[in-house]
């Protein structure tokens, strides 16, 4: 073989070689591509992608990004801070999380023009939050709708660290069992106030009280996701429809031939 094509093939193996790696990485879909991020494992259906420049391998909403060692399930909303990864348990497809956007509230100075969203509006479609949590309900309220909290004398009802200058203050209150945004609040909104609701474990000892409003949020909740959807079933393939019959003429010359 010629010296030159001896280059050209020294060239051209490496080439094939990555071609053919990345069709299989992309048949293989998000299994072939687990990752480490801390301690935890992330594998399909979820996925590690911490700049856009990465390719995508699976649906947005098991999106995760590695930040500071911690997995963070990505946030529905675009502006929208997502929910860190304690535990992932992938044989009863489990998520142990806790909201980034509320532990974010907890340490901020200052939250003014912090929109406090419901927890359950930031999820994505497949998941769902496991049934007998309960309900920390966040008030952000005007200075009015504050005194007026106040005034109501309601044990229950906690002042937090969470504030806007002297503008607005953010109450907490337990509620009962956890539903999503889509309900009504049982009873508990309040006139002045911005009112959200923050799933929560509850305490170990059976009762819960909103004075550890912060450590309830620390310690998260749990989201659990479907099974994947069953492949779409091959369409079934139509029949060509027959020839049409040849001219009379014809056929009988082809018959006399």
């Amino acid at each position: 073989m010629a010296p030159s094509c001896w280059f050209f093939l020294a060239l051209w193996l490496p080439l094939v070689l990555v071609v053919v790696a990345a069709v299989q990485q992309v048949e293989a879909g998000c299994s072939g591509l687990a990752k480490r991020c801390g301690n935890l494992t992330i594998s399909d259906p979820l996925w590690v992608r911490n700049n856009f420049a990465e390719r995508a391998c699976g649906s947005s909403d098991f999106e995760v990004t590695c930040f500071n060692n911690t997995p963070v399930l990505r946030s529905s909303m675009p502006t929208g801070f997502g929910f860190g990864i304690v535990d992932i348990s992938y044989e009863e497809r489990r998520l142990h999380v806790a909201d980034g956007g509320k532990l974010y509230l907890l340490q901020a100075r200052n939250s003014c023009g912090i929109q406090i969203w419901n927890t359950s509006a930031k999820l994505g479609v497949p998941f769902s939050i496991c049934a007998g949590h309960l309900n920390l309900i966040l008030y952000n309220c005007t200075e009015k709708g504050a005194a007026a909290a106040t005034a109501r004398r309601d044990r229950e009802l906690v002042r937090t660290r969470m504030r806007c200058g002297n503008d607005n203050v953010v109450f907490a209150r337990v509620g009962g069992r956890y539903y999503d945004e889509t309900r009504d609040y049982g009873g508990y909104p309040m006139e002045g106030c911005d009112t959200s609701a923050v799933p929560v474990m509850g305490s170990s000892s059976g009762k819960t009280n909103a004075s550890d409003y912060e450590q309830l949020i620390a310690d998260g909740f749990l989201l659990t996701w479907g099974p994947p959807p069953a492949p779409s079933p091959l369409p079934t393939p139509t029949p060509a429809p027959p020839p049409p019959p040849p001219p009379p003429g014809k056929l009988a010359s082809q018959i006399i031939f």
